[in-house]
């Protein structure tokens, strides 16, 4: 087998229909379109969506739900993640610095301090925000809180 013998496989190349071409071609008149209506038409192009008449999904579908856009989306972090931080980094103060290099807030994420957990040792917390549960459980163990 060399260069100038390669050849494909039969059956693998089929011919493209000519469509438009005259009536020798067996492919002139309506060009494979049929009689008639819209899709015989040149520059036909069905809706996105379109059911043939039916009516539309998404039209049968009743509307529901409200997206408020000035929601403003919290990470959680409980006090039991605060606990464990500050017990392996020996932290005084978690700042909102410390729990992202710990993995446990994404870059521009606002924190919020949940009270799940206990805190033994006084922590100074800084967070965007802190539930009455976390905030009354910091300063009972002798931390504070800061809001930022």
């Amino acid at each position: 087998m060399e260069l100038h013998n390669l050849q494909p496989a039969p059956g693998s190349n089929k011919s493209n229909k000519r469509i438009g071409r005259g009536p020798g071609s067996g492919y002139g008149g309506t060009s494979t379109r049929g009689h008639k209506g819209a899709k015989s038409r040149s520059g036909y192009s069905r809706k996105i969506g379109f059911e043939g008449g039916q009516m539309p999904l998404q039209r049968r579908v009743p509307k529901f739900g409200f997206k408020n856009i000035n929601r403003v989306e919290y990470k959680a972090i409980n006090l039991d993640a605060i606990e464990a931080l500050a017990a392996a980094k020996e932290l005084a103060k978690v700042t909102i610095a410390d729990l992202r290099e710990a993995g446990l807030v994404s870059k521009n994420a606002l924190v919020k301090i949940l009270g799940n957990g206990a805190l033994t040792r006084a922590v100074e917390v800084e967070a965007n925000a802190f539930s009455k549960k976390a905030e009354e459980a910091i300063t009972a163990a002798g931390g504070t809180v800061t809001k930022k």
